[in-house]
This record gives structure tokens, sequence and C-alpha cells, in this order.
């Protein structure tokens, strides 16, 4: 670890100065840094970022001195751990400044106790058996090891999710809740999350959200399990994004940017593609800082010199421009979508809107009311671009059947600016259909949700049918709260199209029944007989 001469060396000149001397050494037995810290502490310089690899730890040990006849300290403990040093080491003095005892600890990969670190057997100086190099060797073929096994799908990033629960919310949801929905953005955004942490708080930090030990907290397991990535289930302010990435030395993303990042991923069409560009960018430009002095050089230099602009100001001016031309695209496309809307208005085609929480079922019920062959897939957000297609009801009655792009909880105020183009469907639409996944635990607080967001989009009193999908999933003779007490909700199963005539007729009839109302045409009872 140290050799005896060293440690005689750095015993006399720490004894003579009263202060904590320290070394980082790296594995060639080369002295990289000297500290000289006070009686009780060291602060240890940048030591610049992990070295490349997973399962790898820094190339250097922590050498320094201990005047008070103390084992390692808590801050030494946590220096091992944040800078994934390969051992931290502590020489104790007696009093004539000469070493005595060497107590050290390393680092441990995953383990069933769930230990960081484990703190060695207090050695003698002059007398040490263990070999350091095999010793270091030996635990990084162990993290390796325990890194190949953990990375089931190359390729992926690897997370961890932090999960903030405010004990002044009484109305917030659970943390068991949130975070299952946080794992399936994960999950469709292609990333593979290998533990998640909470904490419970009266309010987030103002700068690391949670406390700072509990993000030093973080910082040790994810060094542990080999994770690169911090997932967010609240949005972070810039500020508070930056000082995180700086204390864990971990690439920190937030709820919004993972739902940005499955938008970019599953948009097909121009309208989709023009819309997620603009919400990233919207999200983006208060996020642009400079990295360091070398984003401050001004453009041009001798002979060019005068008013000019850091690089920092040309990018946010060319991402300002960016986003002033995307909106002007936006707003030619939102013509050409009301254009295609005058026209159905003209032939008199009412239209139907399905919206809901995100996974609800709204590309199955498309696809078998319309014998459409829409995607689906059993993940959130598998449908991002608006998708129509014809109706035929009995009497030759045509109607037009949208599906939408799915609401989730706290949808980030970015997607709902960038996408109101798209929302335009479903305020133009004659009926709504509210779709529900009752199988789903969480199923009433996602009701609520998608209220309070069509509320917030001015629809409210829009007429609307309540309809509870995947009914085969529930229990035998489990029957919700709601159903049956209000004439507006209806039970399907939209992979069995033998469920949907009730949904068929209750369509038609509210469609149509103004003109039932005054004697014109009788609402049809043939609905059952509609081609499935």
């Amino acid at each position: 670890m140290v050799s005896p001469e060293l440690a005689t060396q750095m015993c006399r000149l720490s004894g003579e100065i009263r202060r904590q001397v320290g070394l980082l050494i790296d594995r060639r037995g080369q002295v990289d840094h000297v500290i000289i810290g006070d009686a009780s502490k060291l602060w240890l310089p940048d030591v610049g970022r992990l070295r490349a690899g997973r399962g790898r730890m820094r190339g250097l040990r922590l050498v320094h001195t201990h005047l008070r006849q103390e084992v390692l300290s808590p801050d030494d403990l946590t220096d091992l751990s944040l800078l994934r040093l390969d051992m931290v080491a502590a020489i104790t003095l007696d009093r004539q400044g000469l070493p005595q005892r060497l107590h050290c600890a390393h680092l441990l990969p995953e383990n069933p106790a769930g230990k960081l670190w484990t703190v060695l057997e207090p050695l003698q100086v002059h007398d040490q058996q263990v070999d350091f190099l095999e010793l270091i060797r030996s635990l990084e073929e162990e993290f390796a090891r325990a890194s190949r096994v953990q990375t089931a799908d190359q390729g992926k990033d690897r997370a961890l999710l932090v999960h903030l629960q405010l004990s002044s919310d009484q109305l917030q949801r659970s943390r068991g809740t949130c975070l299952a929905e946080l794992r399936r953005l994960c999950n469709t955004a292609g990333v593979t999350v290998l533990d998640a942490v909470s904490q419970r708080r009266a309010r987030p930090d103002p700068r690391y959200v949670l406390g700072k030990g509990k993000v030093e907290e973080l910082v040790q397991r994810a060094n542990q399990l080999g994770a690169e990535l911090l997932v967010f289930d609240l949005s972070l302010s810039p500020a508070q994004a930056r000082a995180i990435s700086d204390l864990t030395e971990l690439k920190v993303i937030d709820r919004t940017m993972l739902i940005l990042d499955i938008f970019a991923q599953r948009a097909r069409s121009r309208d989709g593609k023009v819309q997620v560009e603009l919400a990233q960018l919207n999200y983006t430009l208060p996020r642009l800082v400079a990295k360091n002095t070398m984003m401050s050089r001004l453009m041009g230099g001798i002979g060019g010199r005068g008013p000019g602009e850091t690089k920092l100001e040309v990018n946010r001016r060319r991402v300002r421009d960016r986003i002033s031309r995307l909106e002007a695209q936006i707003k030619k496309l939102s013509r050409q979508r009301e254009l295609r809307r005058s026209r159905r208005r003209g032939r008199n085609l009412p239209v139907i809107s399905i919206l809901g929480y995100t996974n609800a079922g709204k590309s199955t019920l498309l696809n078998s009311l319309t014998r459409s062959k829409e995607l689906v897939e059993d993940k959130l957000f598998a449908t991002l671009d608006p998708r129509s297609a014809r109706l035929r009801f009995p009497r030759e009655r045509e109607v037009i059947l949208t599906d939408t792009v799915g609401f989730i909880h706290d949808l980030p105020a970015e997607l709902v600016n960038a996408f109101r183009a798209t929302l335009e469907e479903v305020a133009e639409a004659d009926l709504l259909i509210h779709l529900v996944d009752i199988s789903d635990p969480d199923h009433g607080d996602q009701v609520a949700a998608v209220q309070r967001i069509v509320g917030e989009m001015g629809l409210a009193e829009r007429s609307t049918l309540l309809v509870f999908n995947k009914v085969d999933r529930l229990p035998a003779g489990e029957v919700p709260d709601r159903w049956g007490q209000d004439e507006d909700i209806i039970g399907i199963s939209a992979t069995k199209p033998a469920t949907l005539a009730p949904l068929l007729e209750r369509m038609e009839r509210r469609l149509w029944q103004d003109e039932a109302a005054r004697g014109l045409t009788e609402p049809s009872n043939e609905t059952k007989n509609v081609g499935f």
C-alpha cells in the first residue's frame, strides 16, 4: 500500500506542521498529488473523470495521516466511494511522529448485504502482508463480472431512478405508482433500470432536489452497479440539473427529457417530427450554458474585434432561429389540417376522437372498430401521430374516428404547447371517447389526470363517453364503482369485437340524438350487426 520509508517521511512532516498530509499514488507507485489538510480533514483536488470502461476504478489510492489515533472517518469512506479510488488508507502517528498502524478500506461489488465497502483489519506499517496490486486486480475483475451479468441488453443506458415524495402534498401519488410508471417510460425509451432510490422531504432542496447526503448515496450506488444515468421523476430546473451533474459526474435527465426522447423515437409523420423538434428545442434553450471558459472565446480575433458573440450566444441565437422556423411550419401544417377538417364538415361527417391515458388501448380500439392495421404495442406513447379512419354505421351513416397521442400525469408544458396543433383534432370532435384501462390499479388517478388536461384544453363540456377497456382482465365478479351507476360508462374489451356492440349503439345515439328527439331519424337497433 505504501512503503515504510514513505510512510515515515509523511508522518514526520505531519507531526511537525500538525496537519494531515495525503498522497494520491497511481498503480506504478508514482505520486500524482500531494495534499495538505488541517488537523482533522483533507480536501481532495479534482482528479478528473472515471477511467474508461465499466467495472473499473480510478487507478489512484489515497494514503494520508491521522494525527489523533483515529480510524478511517466517514469522510474518508465517502471519498473512497464517490471518487471510486482503488483504496483509502490512514496512517496513525505516535507521540514521536512515527508511523504505527495502517487502516485501509476498499470498494465492494454488488452483494446481498448491500455493503459499498469493507474496512480491512489494521496493519503494521512495517509488516504489510497484503499484495495491493493483486487485490485491486481481483476486485476489478469482480466488478467487471458483475457488470456483465447485470447488462442483459448491450448498448442501452444503465440508469438509477430517483423519486422525491413531498410529505406536505397529501394528494401526491404513491411512491410505488410513480416509480412503476417511470420504469415503463424507461423501458419504452430503451433504458435499463438497475435500481430506484427515493426520499421523503417537506420540500425539494433548491440546489440538489434531494439532500446532498442522499445525492452522495446515489453516486455510491451508481458506482457499485455501474450506472451512468440518473432519471428523476420530476422536472428539474436547468440549475438543478447542472448542480447534480457536477456533483455526481453522471448524466442527469428528468421526466420531461425522458418523454421527449420517447417522442423523438416515435415520431413518423412530418407533423410529429416538427412538433417533437420544437418541444426539444424549447426544453434545451434555457439549458444552454457555458461548460467552461473555452466556451467564452470571441468569434474572430486580430482584425475581427468589435461587437462579437460568444460561442454560447451563437448557439442560443441559432436555436431561437430554428424555433421560429418550426413555429412557422406548425402554423402552416395547422392551416392544412383546418382545410381537411372543413372539407369533412362540408360532407357532414361527424368526428369522434378517442382520448385517454397512454397505453389504455386507443389504437387497438381504432383497429377493431374500423378494421385498420395501425401499429399496436404494449408500450407508453406507442401512438404519437394522429390517425383517422372511417367508421360506417347502419343506415349508411359514417363518421371519422381519430386516435390521438396519449396523456400522462403532469404532462410537460413543452409537449402541451408543441402538440397543441395536433390536439386541435380533439377540439374539433363532435364526440369524445375517454378510454380507460380499468385493469390498471391506478386507473382512478389516470381518469382524473386526463379529465384535468381536457379541462385545461377547454373541452370539459364536450359530449363524452367514458369507456372502461380491458374488462376481461378484471377478476371474476369485480365491478368498478361507477359502472352501472352512470349511463355514459360502458365496459368493453377492445381486442374482442363482440363486446363493442353497446359502445357502437351508444355512439350512434349520442351523435344523432337531436335528430331522434325531433322524430326525423330513429336511432338504429341494428348496431350489433355492424360487420365484425
